[in-house]
């Protein structure tokens, strides 16, 4: 018992300095997890409404949700470095930088939405060129069409998202994001089913929803920029017209390599919808189901490696190693629990979790939740995997460590995620099982790799170049 009692003051310190990065990261990361699911439901409730309105529309919407959620992942690279760039200049207590690199962020946001439009506008023939049925083509394209005007928007509320963030003022993101999704539930209802003497526009009326929907929160993020408290010294809209090349080029060297290395993951998601699409539309409707579910429960672990993100931008602008590496542990101990309840939930009650979105009425009902429920068996399999690369991606852009990531991201998802796939769906026959399969192989290695970058790199006091 003596040997003990020594050691328990020495024990008592870090237990005491764990719980408060814990509780700090959990205060900071709840609400960008609650604001990251409130977004994410604007697409889930276009998937669920038009997986009532029918078959074809859910397949359709599958797939437009993952190429809009392609585009707009390589942009928000740009929004996310403004996380470390703000966090690290706070500290610091560099106002001007704050605002700079934030503005610059919105520049790059809207330069971005309009080059990219022209994908959008031509992405039926771009699908047809895939291989995709000429009925799915035309819906997808009518989505996109009119979805593809959100782009700058969803982009700027991104970065106007990373800024307050960066400023610790999650609760207006969370908020913020809750109205806009209610909103877009109150639109799509009226406007894919034409009630309340609307018309009914199916797949236009759920991307006329999302557009107003996005356009309402840009709106109220302007606004508390604008008169907040704590938040509107920093003047982020004064002059904006003004260019500043030199944030400029330092937000789009931190950001172009996170938006490939989200490229690299989201782009597997989609070649494995494409594929899908490949062995018929009931599978491509259950993949979409399933893949939506378990990005749902993704959204937590987004939330939580933003607040990641900040917490080691600003241990890393102080050169606080220690710090650095008690809060990615405690960062990780939270995400850890949240995979812990997801494969139960993937696991325990998947027919209702798939039900979800099939109506009641639908006479492939069965069929579809049979096959959501193998692919949600396997999701379970990917759980820890996903949430350790995402973790590591958050430690890693905290101290602005961004290109090597990238790297292996390419590596993991399309030298072996993709190939083992294909292999296993179709050369060896396994179907959905093994295209998703493939993600498995690919998210375990982008976490491995993820994973020993931070812990033998930036954790150890190795300087990393952006």
């Amino acid at each position: 018992m003596g040997a003990w009692q020594e050691r328990w003051p020495s024990l008592i310190g870090p237990m005491t300095t764990l719980f408060s990065h814990v509780r700090a990261t959990f205060v900071l990361g709840l609400p960008l997890a609650g604001s990251h699911l409130a977004q994410f439901s604007i697409g889930l409730t276009d998937t669920i409404m038009l997986g009532w309105y029918g078959l074809d529309e859910l397949a359709a919407i599958a797939l437009a949700a993952s190429l809009y959620f392609m585009v707009f992942i390589v942009g928000s690279g740009f929004a996310i470095a403004i996380l470390p760039l703000v966090a690290a200049a706070r500290v610091n207590d560099d106002t001007a930088q704050v605002r700079r690199v934030t503005r610059m962020g919105l520049w790059i946001s809207v330069l971005y939405g309009i080059g990219v439009y022209a994908l959008f506008w031509t992405s039926g023939d771009i699908l047809l060129f895939l291989g995709q049925e000429p009925q799915l083509a035309a819906d997808v394209q009518i989505y996109l069409r009119i979805a593809g005007w959100a782009m700058s928007f969803s982009l700027m509320i991104m970065v106007l998202k990373s800024h307050l963030a960066a400023l610790e003022h999650p609760q207006v993101i969370f908020w913020a994001t809750v109205l806009a999704a209610i909103l877009n539930a109150l639109l799509n209802w009226l406007l894919i089913f034409g009630n309340a003497g609307l018309p009914e526009l199916g797949m236009a009326g759920a991307a006329y929803a999302s557009l107003g929907t996005y356009l309402l929160m840009f709106a109220l993020l302007v606004a508390y920029n604008f008169y907040a408290k704590g938040v509107s010294e920093y003047q982020i809209f004064v002059r904006l017209w003004r260019p500043d090349w030199m944030a400029f080029g330092q937000v789009f060297r931190l950001g172009w390599p996170i938006g490939l290395t989200q490229f690299a993951e989201s782009g597997l998601f989609v070649a494995t919808a494409i594929m899908m699409g490949w062995i018929g539309a009931l599978e491509l409707a259950a993949h979409g189901i399933a893949l939506q579910i378990a990005s749902a429960m993704f959204m937590v672990h987004i939330g939580l490696s933003s607040a990641a993100t900040v917490r080691a931008g600003m241990a890393w602008g102080r050169q606080d190693l220690a710090g650095l590496r008690t809060g990615a542990v405690a960062a990780l101990i939270l995400s850890g629990l949240m995979v812990v309840f997801t494969v139960a939930m993937f696991l325990g009650i998947p027919e209702t979790l798939i039900s979800l979105f099939v109506d009641p009425d639908d006479p492939m009902r069965p069929a579809l939740i049979a096959i959501g429920v193998t692919f949600l068996a396997v999701g379970a399999l990917f759980q820890l995997a996903d949430a350790a690369q995402v973790m590591a991606l958050g430690f890693l852009r905290g101290v602005q460590d961004t290109r090597v990531p990238m790297i292996y991201a390419v590596a993991s998802y399309w030298c072996v995620g993709m190939p083992t796939s294909y292999i296993l769906g179709f050369t060896f026959g396994l179907g959905g099982v093994g295209i998703w399969l493939g993600l498995v192989a690919g998210l375990v290695l982008a976490g491995v790799f993820m994973m020993a970058r931070f812990w033998r790199g930036a954790a150890r006091g190795y300087t990393a170049v952006a």
